[in-house]
């Protein structure tokens, strides 16, 4: 925390934590070091993982993605692809991982995992709808994707509750056949309308 003088008043504090949004219960911001730990987890512990699938990756390929995304900027929120922590508001161990992606269409995607000890309590679906809500009204897209492997029965459940399925394809980097899912800002603005 940093206290700042300027010409209106005396003090102001200045925060340097990136909070992109926060939901009822969660809060998703940029990636500080004491994060590492359970990044590594998230991006190499076989039982989350698997359901994705996602390859193996070194743990020196862990790290180059951790330190890629690391204190992120404002500025930074304008790549194609970066990550961030969630974290349950007045918690400050890092419980999943929100990706801000963009797909092989150029359209916006949404990607997100949770450490296994967080399953089951609603996060997923919590998470999601914060996305949408955030690339919706914060970032001004006009259409959100997001891509399942099939067999991942509860991601696609989660999806479901606010996407449309649009195609389903194999994909050769994941060997495993996916479902894109899409939703308009029109049908999102409709239904929270």
């Amino acid at each position: 925390m940093l206290f700042i003088k300027n010409s209106y008043t005396n003090l102001i504090k200045v925060d340097w934590r990136l909070e992109i949004f926060e939901t009822k219960r969660l809060v998703v911001r940029g990636l500080k070091s004491r994060d590492k730990i359970n990044y590594i987890e998230l991006l190499s512990d076989p039982e989350i993982i698997n359901p994705i699938p996602q390859a193996r990756l070194s743990e020196s390929q862990i790290l180059d993605k951790f330190y890629d995304n690391l204190n992120l900027k404002w500025s930074d929120l304008s790549r194609s692809k970066y990550t961030c922590g969630i974290f349950e508001k007045g918690n400050p161990e890092m419980i999943g991982l929100c990706l801000f992606l963009t797909n092989d269409e150029n359209d916006k995607e949404l990607g997100y995992r949770f450490r296994s000890n967080y399953w089951g309590k609603g996060y997923g679906t919590e998470i999601a709808k914060g996305m949408i809500d955030h690339y919706f009204n914060s970032l001004n897209v006009d259409r959100v994707a997001a891509d399942v492997n099939t067999k991942n029965i509860g991601s696609a459940k989660i999806l479901e509750k606010f996407m449309k399925p649009m195609k389903e394809f194999f994909n050769q980097e994941r060997h495993c056949r996916v479902r894109r899912y899409i939703i308009e800002k029109s049908d999102w603005i409709d239904e929270q309308g």
